[in-house]
């Protein structure tokens, strides 16, 4: 599977609200087999369909334990994700994107977050989520709902080389 080439801004599929997945055929298995592929040669932690020109409500997201960087990493896939909880407790972080190349932003996020939606095959699934997978999370499910980070960032900024070089293997 070839990884897809990822859009960027100003490509309006980055800015509407993606369409629901009712097909988990062939075509859905390929677009998510490609995306894994996509987000891991980016390289980055997490990747929604509209990111490769797809304008479905499908993400998926690869992390491993922030407390152990060498354990290995937990690979979810979630099609028509949606936020069901959220924490009223947030934290600002430090956010950036594969669709907005060179620029980082301060984004407030839920600490806690339960995700629903069904897997690649269509069964139901819930993620309960803290920390940076909820802030990742969070991020996907705003793709497939067309708001980006920019949007919700107290501030956004082009960071030093040595920031971006810091933070480019975390690009949400």
């Amino acid at each position: 599977m070839p990884p897809r080439e990822i859009v960027t801004l100003p490509n309006e599929i980055l800015r509407r609200k993606a369409r629901d997945v009712d097909d988990f055929g062939p075509e859905l298995q390929t677009l998510i087999d490609d995306m894994i592929e996509t987000m891991r040669v980016a390289p980055g932690v997490g990747l929604a369909a509209p990111q490769v020109d797809v304008p479905l409500r499908v993400i998926v997201v690869e992390f491993g334990r922030e407390d152990d960087p060498e354990a290995p990493k937990k690979l979810y896939t979630v099609v028509n994700p949606e936020i069901r909880r959220a924490s009223s407790e947030e934290v600002e972080g430090l956010e950036g994107c594969l669709s907005i190349p060179e620029l980082v932003g301060e984004v407030d996020r839920s600490v806690a977050v339960t995700v629903t939606g069904q897997n690649r095959h269509g069964q139901p699934l819930k993620i309960k989520a803290k920390d940076w997978l909820a802030r990742i999370f969070q991020h996907e499910v705003d793709h497939v709902n067309g708001v980006l980070f920019v949007d919700r960032a107290t501030r956004v900024f082009v960071p030093e080389p040595e920031e971006f070089s810091e933070h480019q293997g975390t690009e949400v």
